[in-house]
């Protein structure tokens, strides 16, 4: 049973109607161009210096979250522009993406730009900075972006040794009867639930996370690593219920402690219009409840962009120092 929708969570940020106009006007400067496209090194390069256009409350909200990310890991941003009026039907094949600039695209780059750089990889959606996120017909029980079933938690990316620091999800459009919702676990409210016996073995390199479905059949499993790492008192995670095998006993039950700690710390947001869930992905697993598409040109619609804090770390993974990561 899932907890229910929380109404006070401790980090949000409301913009008002004012500061709401002005992130439209400031992401409408890089709209238009007859030939600016997302992933365009020079584009994502203004959307840097634009960043530094937004108001002073939005600039300083995501600066905070960037420095700790708090016992929730989640920082969800309300009343940002994403034209709606302007929105073409809702796509609904695979590996759809945003290429063309709009101005959910400019927020999103913006944003991640103040955040450290968007990234992405070339084997998930062909590299797109900007990836929608919508359910794709046939594709319902899959366990990814183009589901619409239960979509257990994972960290984005945890196979990868460049993972991404941040995930942002940028809502353009609800579900039709308002119940998908983002489901979020952070490990600072997850490890008290946790035996020091669990906390110890999940240290250790008894797991093997494997590549998610989207990323395809051709990437090599990395070697066992531990799911937690770093300082104990507030350590980093990778793990995908989905991807993450157990490799002894001990790891099998560490693991079914952790689910159920999931389960009892997890917070559930509803995403409208406007919403940017401003995802830790160092120390907060994510996921999506069920909901029921239509396939009628209204379903939902999140967009999304990794954030890499420290680019050059994946220099070697990046030809031409550019933000994909290709292997």
């Amino acid at each position: 049973m899932f907890e229910s929708v929380s109404t006070d969570l401790a980090a949000d940020l409301e913009l008002s109607p004012t500061d709401t106009a002005e992130v439209d006007r400031v992401a409408r400067t890089l709209c238009g161009g007859a030939h600016d496209l997302v992933d365009a090194p020079d584009w994502v390069r203004r959307a840097g210096d634009a960043w530094d256009e937004l108001p002073l409350v939005l600039r300083r909200g995501v600066r905070r979250f960037r420095r700790h990310s708090g016992p929730r890991g989640v920082l969800v941003i309300h009343g940002l522009p994403v034209d709606q009026a302007a929105l073409p039907a809702t796509p609904s094949i695979p590996d759809s993406v945003q290429r063309e600039t709009s101005v959910s695209a400019a927020v999103l780059a913006m944003i991640a730009c103040g955040l450290g750089d968007p990234a992405a990889y070339l084997a998930e959606k062909a590299g797109a900075l900007v990836q929608d996120v919508v359910p794709v017909p046939g594709r319902e029980q899959f366990s990814g972006n183009t589901g619409s079933a239960l979509l257990t938690f994972h960290n984005e990316n945890a196979f990868h040794p460049h993972e991404p620091d941040h995930v942002l999800l940028l809502c353009l459009r609800a579900d039709h009867d308002r119940v998908a919702g983002l489901r979020t676990a952070c490990l600072r409210e997850v490890l008290p639930l946790l035996s020091p016996q669990t906390r110890e073995v999940l240290s250790e390199p008894e797991f093997l996370t494997a590549p998610p479905p989207s990323f395809g059949a051709d990437n090599p499993v990395p070697p066992p690593s531990p799911i937690l790492s770093g300082t104990p008192e507030d350590p980093d995670m990778r793990m995908a219920q989905i991807a993450t095998t157990p490799l002894t006993p001990r790891a099998t039950t560490a693991l079914a402690e952790l689910a159920r700690a999931f389960d009892r710390a997890a917070h559930t947001t509803r995403l409208a219009p406007g919403d940017l869930a401003l995802i830790d992905n160092r120390v907060t697993a994510h996921g999506r409840t069920a909901f029921q598409p239509r396939y009628d040109g209204a379903d939902r619609w999140l967009q999304r962009t990794f954030v890499l804090a420290d680019l050059r770390r994946s220099r070697d993974h990046r030809p031409h120092d550019g933000h994909v990561l290709t292997r």
